[in-house]
């Protein structure tokens, strides 16, 4: 492949730093320099409205198990009611994201709190919908901060620490979960670390708790308060200490800056670039403002061998084709059962290592359906898919009603205007260049069909060619 066009490295940098771009979206930004581009693509913390699906003063966690008791008794109707409305409101929170993420605003921000939310691997815990908000909307406003601040600030969200287990974590009886996911997978990777080094952290996470309405606090009562070594250092060290321990480590950053790499730029290391990546991030204070600025305006970050090679996954597909087509579900229910069939749904990470990614988003079965998900959704189409059974009785809740018929709204009109002054002979490879992230080849050209079919006027034309250019395998790839 030869060195990208303009309108190619943009159209690259809009799959990756966001959700894809309309075709309105692509011809502006092959007018502006790349610089600008990125500095758009920041948006700004200001202009970033909450999710919110709860209110933190009224929220139904925040009265616990009252209202729920009879005669001394646990009524057991009153509280599957209870569960069933906070199931409600985390997939409420779901679609709301979601939302977020196909709007195209804030773009960059909320592709960074995508990436974090699989890197903070958190899932609601007895489906609570306040701690899932607060948390969510932790990692967008901290998402292009500094890294120092979001490690801070997730590690004492309610819902990380719900799901670690530290409200267990008591002196006389360190429970070290939490202790060993913030050394294992949130700053310095597997094998950087001694068992004895969780044993003292552990130790030092002891007090971090939390409200049920949703408060950090820190319970000295609970707190182990006498001396730990950690890394050669000994003190009467509490959780902060740790935190800022870990951020002085070198591997922290070489951590965090290759998982980055592997997710926006390729999946294959470039053991070098990511040193000098590492070593930019770590001096400049752990700033990711600048480290993704530095990554989107390189050279490298548009080499061939950059291109096409990320497998989108199901949450960037689907917000990516909604965004790309300005596409609304009549009914919100498919769109969970898109995430469930192919196995990504937003607040539900398989485990606390996350998603895994990349070739681990394919299989048989849900490429056949990646494939003729277009169909589904441009065309309305009832489906003949059943999920994937995963064991998860919270995903089977969300996707078990209605997920099978597709009703959708596309906004057509809008995206053909782009293609107004466009050639009946050009049509494929204008449509490809907003659709796939390479140029038609042959074999392409023969699955999609010629541009003009008798019968056919020029705007059915174009929504057949849309749908044809999206249901190809190459449409599964930024």
């Amino acid at each position: 492949m030869d060195k990208l066009t303009k309108q190619q490295q943009r159209k690259h940098l809009l799959d990756r730093a966001a959700f894809g771009a309309t075709p309105a979206e692509l011809a502006e930004a092959s007018r502006q320099s790349l610089p600008a581009v990125v500095r758009r693509l920041m948006g700004r913390p200001d202009t970033l409205p909450e999710l919110k699906v709860v209110d933190p003063e009224t929220a139904v966690t925040k009265r616990g198990l009252r209202g729920m008791v009879r005669d001394g008794q646990l009524d057991r109707d009153a509280l599957k009611e209870r569960i069933r409305m906070n199931a409600e409101k985390v997939r409420d929170l779901n679609l709301q994201w979601l939302d977020r993420m196909a709007s195209g605003e804030n773009a960059l921000r909320e592709k960074m709190a995508l990436f974090w939310h699989g890197h903070f691997a958190c899932r609601t815990m007895g489906q609570n919908p306040l701690f899932m908000q607060l948390y969510a909307n932790t990692l967008r406003q901290h998402a292009l901060g500094t890294f120092s601040d979001l490690l801070m600030a997730v590690s004492k969200e309610p819902a990380m620490l719900q799901f670690l287990n530290n409200q267990q974590n008591r002196k006389n009886a360190p429970n070290e979960n939490f202790a060993r996911e913030v050394m294992e997978l949130f700053t310095l990777g597997r094998g950087n670390y001694t068992e004895q080094d969780i044993k003292e952290a552990a130790r030092a996470f002891t007090g971090w708790q939390f409200t049920l309405d949703g408060q950090f606090v820190f319970r000295e009562r609970v707190h182990d308060e006498g001396e730990k070594t950690l890394f050669g250092q000994t003190g009467a060290f509490r959780g902060e200490d740790v935190i800022r321990m870990l951020l002085d480590k070198p591997q922290t950053a070489r951590h965090i800056t290759a998982k980055i790499y592997r997710f926006f730029v390729n999946e294959t290391e470039d053991k070098k670039r990511v040193d000098e990546l590492a070593a930019r991030f770590r001096k400049n204070g752990y700033d990711m403002a600048d480290l993704m600025t530095h990554i989107f305006t390189a050279d490298w970050f548009y080499e061939p061998q950059n291109v096409g090679t990320h497998i989108k996954s199901p949450v960037e597909l689907l917000a990516g084709m909604r965004h790309t087509l300005n596409i609304t579900f009549d009914q919100p229910q498919p769109q969970l059962f898109v995430q469930r069939t192919l196995g990504q749904v937003l607040f539900y990470p398989p485990n606390v290592a996350g998603w895994p990614g990349g070739k681990n988003w394919i299989d048989s079965s849900s490429l056949l359906f990646r494939m003729q998900l277009p169909n589904y959704v441009l065309k309305a189409a009832d489906v003949p898919v059943r999920p994937k059974e995963d064991g998860d009785v919270n995903t089977e809740a969300l996707a078990r009603k209605g997920g099978q018929t597709f009703r959708t709204t596309v906004d057509w009109a809008g995206f053909e205007e782009s293609f107004a002054k466009t050639p009946d002979a050009d049509l494929p490879d204008a449509l490809a260049a907003v659709l796939l992230p390479l140029p038609l080849r042959a074999e392409q050209r023969s699955l999609i069909g010629k541009p003009n079919q008798p019968g056919q006027t020029r705007s059915e034309r174009i929504r057949a060619l849309t749908t044809a250019l999206m249901s190809l395998p190459e449409y599964q790839l930024t």
